[in-house]
């Protein structure tokens, strides 16, 4: 449920796999207290939680081997705000385009992800985005072996997408999702923008 916090609300950072440390490391740049979340212990003291980049079938299959896969479906069904990046945002979607036999997301956005929708590592890549919610300048996006969203559903809204119309970036309700690492760069806003969520809604068990 929500309820009031003070700007000091606990954010989760899942580190299960991937490149937490990083998303951690921005997060406290603000001021947060962070909380590495790996069992429903840990997910039971946050206000916010970020899933990072890594692999999004390790991911699953670690985040059920830890038990802390259900709480967190029931926490984003809650309300929780979560900002999820690259493998982050494989999980947060309801489908799973090329899912790998078995595996399973905690879902939450009305979209549909491609994994790897780039290709290897090797075909990583940067660009800048025009992001009309965060304004100027343009985003510069780090993308490595990233998704893409292949079809956006009635209540996901499109934050940000590649000149040939592929859709790198969405939004809805306390959800936020990233193709990107934008913790790679210099330029937070997008962790800012889901930080602002965190301290507005207060959510709370």
């Amino acid at each position: 449920m929500a309820g009031s916090t003070g700007a000091s609300a606990p954010v989760g950072v899942l580190a299960l796999q991937g490149d937490f440390r990083e998303h951690a490391a921005v997060l406290r740049s603000f001021g947060a207290d962070v909380i590495s979340v790996r069992r429903p212990s840990e997910l039971a003291q946050v206000s916010g939680l970020v899933i990072p980049g890594g692999e999004s079938s390790v991911i699953d299959k670690l985040s059920r081997m830890f038990g802390v896969a259900e709480p967190l479906k029931e926490a984003i069904a809650a309300g929780l705000p979560v900002y999820g990046t690259c493998a982050g945002l494989i999980m947060l979607a309801d489908r799973l385009v090329d899912a790998i036999a078995g595996q399973q997301s905690f879902g939450g956005l009305d979209i549909a992800v491609r994994r790897n929708a780039f290709g290897s590592q090797k075909d990583s890549f940067e660009v800048d985005i025009d992001i009309p919610e965060l304004g100027e300048p343009a985003v510069h996006a780090v993308f490595i072996r990233a998704p893409v969203v292949d079809d956006v559903g009635e209540r996901a809204s499109v934050l940000g997408a590649l000149e040939d119309g592929r859709v790198i970036a969405v939004e809805q309700g306390n959800l936020l999702g990233t193709s990107f690492h934008p913790e790679m760069t210099e330029d937070y806003r997008f962790h800012r923008r889901f930080y602002n969520r965190v301290l507005e809604v207060g959510f709370q068990r």
